[in-house]
């Protein structure tokens, strides 16, 4: 996903009703924390809907993890960090080197997530100048929710105060017949994976076969208007095709 001018996944749909994407995922309805609104133009820093497997602070590690449906902000903030600016700037994660990177190696170890998407926007490049980036819709051909990979990570302030908890998207090599709009592409696991990439006892090695791109075919791509340009547009018009010509 790529956003406007620039090379990184940062686009995405969300718009499905929260207990859509709770069924989808085997979220128990009770475990529903959180709920927000559609939102056809999310952008770096927005709310969104995450799929964790958690056990709670106080239970103990034989303890079956609970799946849940949480919300979180969009870039990912290390627990380490002076302060929470630095999310913007880690929106993403690629996959080659999410096991090193000393922002995301511990998520990637034991908090991994999935946030759901009915879809993606890339930009597509004509290369000649003064032409304006076509933006594209990218989404699976079945019309089925998109898994994206993510990681989560939980911040405060050293001198105290509410838990911030904030998510990154993996990204990878777009599938070859994607690669035409943009080299990059976000993460997506299939369901066949979720409960792998969830488990927060399975180590970040035992996943690694899950870091790759989507199978060629799976996706479909067609454009949209420039209005999604502009993050404080929103609504299911952004994801309309243009009409052909």
């Amino acid at each position: 996903m790529a956003t406007y001018g620039g090379g990184v996944c940062g686009r995405y749909a969300s718009a499905r009703p929260v207990k859509e994407i709770a069924a989808t995922f085997d979220v128990p309805e009770e475990s529903i924390e959180g709920e927000i609104e559609a939102d056809f133009n999310v952008a770096p820093t927005k709310s969104v809907y995450a799929v964790v497997d958690r056990r709670a602070r106080d239970e103990p590690e034989e303890t079956l993890p609970h799946r849940r449906l949480v919300v979180v902000r969009w870039g990912l903030v290390p627990s380490w960090a002076k302060d929470p600016s630095i999310g913007s700037r880690m929106i993403n994660a690629r996959a080659e080197t999410v096991a090193e990177k000393p922002a995301f190696r511990r998520a990637f170890a034991s908090r991994r997530c999935l946030l759901p998407a009915d879809g993606f926007y890339e930009w597509w490049d004509p290369g000649r100048p003064g032409q304006r980036k076509q933006p594209f819709f990218i989404h699976p051909r079945d019309g089925g929710m998109l898994a994206l990979a993510g990681l989560y990570e939980f911040w405060r302030p050293k001198e105290g105060g509410e838990w911030l908890v904030t998510a990154t998207v993996l990204t990878t090599s777009a599938p070859d017949d994607l690669g035409r709009i943009h080299d990059r592409a976000p993460l997506a696991i299939p369901r066949e994976g979720w409960g792998a990439w969830l488990d927060p006892d399975r180590p970040g090695e035992a996943v690694a076969d899950l870091l790759v791109p989507a199978v060629p075919g799976w996706l479909d791509a067609y454009p949209v208007g420039t209005e999604v340009n502009n993050v404080r547009n929103n609504g299911p018009d952004l994801i309309a095709p243009l009409p052909p010509g």
